[in-house]
């Protein structure tokens, strides 16, 4: 497996596991197996026990095709509605344990699913495939052409590591959270936000406190009560693994 080094906003690197090829295609065929389900279900539902073919018999060529396109657009939009919903995952990526990012380590958009949906239509529909496996593989970072264009990569989250290389905080029973508005952060961003901490504390680097401090007040609107950004940072990685936790 190839090492992902992504740079922060905050100049920090942060180092995942790049998907492998296997586990994308896997990935792939298994959304593609859900996606054939559903489209023979389709068909022998509506189709063939209602009869809706001898209905469109008598349609137009543009009628059809809008039939059409309403019953499948389950499928023709597939990727791009569960990556939006499922923050980078589809069922199959799910399965797999992988998830899109963005290359600055955080949270893909959803004008990033978007165009990485168009480019499927180079890097598998138009080609079969060939194009998005090929880019995959002489790709650093397993990238396939909308990765590229989108600024994303899809990461595999199969690593066994210990809670202190995780975005959790180890939280007891009786822990009462101080600023409950740490849920509008994505577990992306609590990752990022704990290994810029970790470095900056490390390094005594008080402005990167002060920077980050900022950037999580204007991003939750939380106000620093505490007078002191370090414990107020602590505060808030414990918050966020308490709530997400308790979820």
């Amino acid at each position: 497996m190839s090492e992902l080094s992504i740079n922060t906003t905050q100049n920090v690197n942060i180092n995942f596991t790049a998907a492998t090829v296997a586990d994308r295609m896997f990935g792939y065929l298994l959304d593609l197996l859900i996606k054939i389900a559903y489209s023979i279900t389709v068909f022998g539902i509506f189709f063939y026990w209602l009869g809706l073919n001898d209905w469109l018999d008598g349609l137009d060529g543009w009628s059809i095709a809008a039939v059409l396109f309403v019953f499948f657009s389950p499928v023709i939009f597939y990727s791009l509605v569960l990556e939006s919903l499922l923050e980078g995952q589809t069922i199959g990526k799910r399965l797999m344990k992988t998830k899109v990012v963005k290359i600055d380590g955080y949270q893909a958009s959803f004008g990033d699913y978007i165009i990485r949906w168009v480019f499927r239509i180079i890097d598998v529909n138009i080609s079969s495939g060939v194009i998005g496996l090929i880019t995959m593989i002489i790709s650093s970072k397993t990238q396939r052409l909308g990765d590229m264009t989108a600024g994303t990569a899809v990461i595999s989250l199969k690593n066994n590591i210990s809670i202190n290389h995780t975005i959790l905080e180890e939280v007891d029973n009786s822990y009462v959270p101080t600023y409950p508005l740490v849920i509008k952060l994505s577990d992306n961003d609590a990752r990022i936000i704990k290994e810029t901490f970790n470095i900056a504390v490390a390094k005594r680097d008080f402005a990167t406190l002060i920077k980050l401090r900022t950037k999580i007040e204007e991003v939750t609107g939380i106000k620093n009560t505490s007078g002191n950004d370090t414990d107020f940072l602590r505060t808030i990685l414990k918050d966020y693994s308490y709530y997400t936790q308790s979820m």
